[in-house]
């Protein structure tokens, strides 16, 4: 029997749920709503989902502290695609070092809505193959750092650990799997948020700058991450791979 996508919808506008919910059942997917996170926590306590849509401006516990519950609990792999009332950037780029996959401004279409879900289960489950991310349980040293894929952990020279966002690993991650090699921002939207770049989409570029300090990169003369005008980024250091033992 061939499987169905189950679809979680987490928003408190009544309306949306029922439009929404009627849409995505009309195009082959089962679809399950929830009003706010006590409902979306009940549920996900029985039953798993393909994907979770998932509203950011909500009543209690908002939809970036949901993610961020998601991402740090049992269903952390489960995809999430953001709604947010606001077409702001800063919107975006919290909600995707939230963990989010995708994001969808309100007042959307319906349409775009399901092609942006059937784009992120896409990408979630067939990156190319010569670009897929390794397993964990490897120390990838480059430069002066340690990236620890195990626990997560980026580590300088004197051991010291530095925090990440899940934004920010998952990018780190795309380019010490893949060193030396020039990345447009296509590839590394496709990696770490599972979607397209769209006209004028600036959320890689944020994202760079943001590792670079994480990484104490001069922005000026970058010796990690260089920008190769008009294709995109390259991790211009050779990396060592480890194996952890078991």
């Amino acid at each position: 029997m061939d499987h169905i996508d189950h679809i979680l919808i987490v928003d408190d506008d009544r309306e949306i749920r029922e439009l929404v919910s009627s849409y995505l059942k009309k195009n082959g997917l089962r679809v399950t709503v929830a009003a706010d996170g006590r409902h979306m926590r009940s549920f996900l306590e029985t039953d798993s989902v393909d994907l979770i849509v998932l509203d950011i401006m909500m009543p209690g516990d908002d939809g970036l502290v949901l993610c961020r519950e998601l991402r740090a609990g049992k269903h952390k792999a489960t995809p999430v695609l953001m709604l947010t009332a606001r077409n702001d950037e800063t919107d975006r780029i919290v909600g995707l070092e939230m963990g989010a996959d995708d994001y969808l401004a309100k007042p959307f279409a319906a349409r775009e809505l399901l092609a942006r879900i059937k784009a992120v289960l896409r990408r979630t489950r067939m990156l190319p193959p010569n670009l897929q991310i390794t397993e964990v349980g490897q120390v990838l040293s480059f430069g002066d750092w340690q990236l620890n894929t195990s626990g997560r952990h980026l580590l300088d020279r004197e051991g010291t650990a530095i925090a990440l966002s899940g934004a920010e690993y998952r990018l780190l991650r795309v380019f010490v799997d893949h060193p030396q090699r020039v990345l447009n921002r296509d590839q590394l939207l496709n990696l770490t948020q599972g979607r397209e770049a769209e006209l004028f989409d600036r959320s890689i570029d944020l994202l760079v700058s943001r590792l670079r300090q994480r990484l104490r990169d001069d922005a000026r003369e970058p010796a990690y991450i260089k920008t190769v005008r008009s294709e995109g980024y390259v991790l211009a250091m050779p990396v060592e791979i480890t194996e952890l033992r078991q």
